[in-house]
């Protein structure tokens, strides 16, 4: 169900290697697939010293959560999660069965239920978007290294910067 790709020469401890890490979760007609996405990703950032009781490791689980709650509703279901760690950063991704690529519903309600995940992960991450790919799409959200390492929650400053939206049913 999981594989760990350290990529060439990659030592095998723990931080993130200096050639990076990929760390794949396949959740294709897995049941609670949040779960044992967060569940995943906690374990990845445990491994890669970017877990603690902190608002930070918190924003990242958020981020997870909502990635793959949007597949559920609007995707087909998650096929893939996808964590990769570089010197640059942190991508998260899921990959779903859906090819529309999303959008944040506008406008944003804060009163109305439904709705928020996008807006919840552009005020979170550093960058999102979405990429084709055959027989869905992915949908991404990264953060720096340089935020990482400081281990600073997301502030009024970090907005996100909506990549590779298309039109598609409102998430």
């Amino acid at each position: 169900m999981t594989s760990i790709d350290p990529g060439p020469g990659a030592p095998q401890r723990a931080g993130v290697p200096k050639a990076g890490q990929r760390r794949r979760l396949a959740l294709l007609a897995v049941p609670g697939p949040v779960g044992r996405g967060r569940h995943f990703a906690r374990q990845a950032l445990e491994d890669w010293g970017w877990a603690d009781a902190d608002t930070l490791t918190d924003d990242i689980l958020l981020i997870v959560s909502e990635l793959l709650a949007n597949a559920c509703i609007h995707g087909g279901g998650p096929r893939e999660l996808v964590l990769t760690a570089s010197p640059e950063g942190l991508r998260v991704e899921v990959l779903d069965h859906e090819a529309t690529l999303p959008s944040p519903r506008p406008p944003h309600l804060t009163t109305a239920p439904g709705g928020h995940g996008l807006h919840i992960v552009a005020r979170l991450s550093e960058r999102w978007g979405a990429d084709p790919h055959p027989g869905g799409k992915s949908v991404w959200a990264e953060l720096g290294a340089a935020r990482l390492r400081s281990r600073e929650p997301a502030g009024p400053g970090v907005t996100g910067s909506p990549a590779g939206r298309g039109s598609a049913p409102a998430v």
